[in-house]
């Protein structure tokens, strides 16, 4: 059974194209700008825009948080720390209602080391007992070896090292690893074709990243300007970074109560998410976010490639500002703010994570890729806030029940 769309205008995942109608079969685009097959159903898309699924490159996500993503037209998030198995994910890989899922599984931690801090201190009392889970700890470069290839035994598709002191996470002093150790962990990663993917939030952080060889940083530092020296490192080390744009201003102090008053959002919002989406982290109110953003127009002139990612994780005021696929929308809108154009903005959350992460399948609007796509009203090609009026969401093919998209 053929599905064409007809009267919309396409945004490849890079460009605009010419064309003017999808068409799908199977879960598939067979065909961009050719006639309706025959027995073909005819959807008119009324002149909105078509944008590939949106990639939410930085998470922490759950069952329910993925169909929150997929509301708004995130049909992929990258779990960047938390335990998915492999029945799981075939779950999920299924289910046509939430957003897919790729996962670094659990992160190299420092033994009490970031994220430990935000842990509930009972849950803490319970692990310390024995009685309970407790998040696996690296110390050596055996462990680093050893943790590496636990992860990618059950599953993970790249692996995740956090080098976090905790300055401006408001809990300075924390435990770090050895970075001879996160070295190893690197180059075992590596040797089993792993990409690496480091939380850094400040200029030491990040260099000390960008010496033991990762491929990507979750986070750009916020607690300096750039300079010659960072982004000649970079380039010269060929990273793609995740900004989390809507997370540094969490840790600044802002908050996204003007996202969470957008009617676009609020209707798809539960109470607890729209909750989380006015509060804040606020653990490092002498950041300056005009230095964040000309940090980012920095290096989206060198050519690093950037990737949207909103850091989205529970739902919790104190660690909010941010939400589950409307914060994507947010995110480009910053990115924007930052000097990129509203195509270059879309590609970030779009065809430059597909890149990145070797996510051949999506990404991008072509003919033989996967049906993953959003039509929305308007032109966000121009206006980049208009990728929030979305008029329907489409995940391997089939769309998302309208009753889902207009009320939660």
């Amino acid at each position: 059974m053929y599905t064409h769309i007809d009267n919309i205008r396409i945004f490849d995942g890079e460009t605009v194209l010419p064309q003017r109608s999808l068409t799908l079969a199977n879960g598939i685009i067979s065909a961009i700008g050719e006639s309706a097959p025959h027995g073909a159903e005819i959807v008119d898309g009324a002149g909105a825009t078509a944008l590939p699924g949106l990639i939410d490159s930085h998470v922490h996500t759950s069952p329910e948080a993925l169909r929150l993503a997929l509301r708004f037209g995130v049909t992929t998030e990258l779990e960047m720390q938390g335990y998915w198995t492999e029945a799981q994910r075939t779950h999920v890989a299924a289910d046509s209602t939430s957003a897919d899922v790729r996962s670094a599984l659990l992160a190299l931690m420092a033994e009490d080391g970031h994220p430990n801090e935000f842990v509930d201190v009972d849950a803490k009392k319970e692990w310390s007992d024995g009685s309970a889970w407790r998040m696996p700890s690296v110390t050596t470069a055996e462990d680093a070896v050893r943790h590496v290839d636990a992860m990618i035994d059950a599953g993970a598709d790249y692996i995740k090292i956090m080098i976090e002191e905790g300055s401006v996470m408001g809990h300075p002093g924390l435990p770090m690893i050895d970075p001879e150790a996160l070295r190893a962990g690197v180059k075992r990663a590596h040797q089993r074709a792993r990409k690496v993917i480091a939380h850094t939030l400040t200029y030491d952080a990040t260099m000390q990243a960008i010496a033991i060889g990762v491929d990507g940083l979750a986070h750009l530092f916020i607690d300096r300007p750039i300079d010659a020296r960072m982004i000649d490192a970079i380039q010269e080390s060929e990273l793609f970074i995740t900004p989390c744009l809507v997370v540094s201003r969490s840790l600044l102090g802002a908050d996204g109560s003007e996202l969470a008053a957008d009617p676009r959002v609020v209707r798809k919002l539960p109470p607890v998410w729209r909750e989380t989406l006015e509060g804040s982290f606020g653990t490092y109110p002498d950041g300056d976010f005009e230095t964040v953003l000309g940090n980012v127009r920095e290096l989206h002139t060198a050519g690093v490639p950037i990737l949207a990612g909103s850091d989205a994780g529970r739902p919790v005021r104190s660690h909010g500002g941010v939400a589950h696929g409307a914060s994507v929308h947010h995110e480009m809108q910053l990115l924007a703010q930052a000097g990129l154009t509203a195509t270059e903005s879309l590609h970030c959350a779009t065809g430059a994570p597909a890149d990145a992460f070797g996510l051949k399948d999506r990404g991008r609007i072509a003919a033989g890729l996967r049906a993953d796509f959003l039509l929305v009203d308007g032109d966000p090609t121009r206006r980049i806030d208009e990728s929030l009026s979305i008029h329907s969401v489409w995940r391997n093919g089939h769309v998302l029940d309208a009753r889902l998209v207009r009320t939660f």
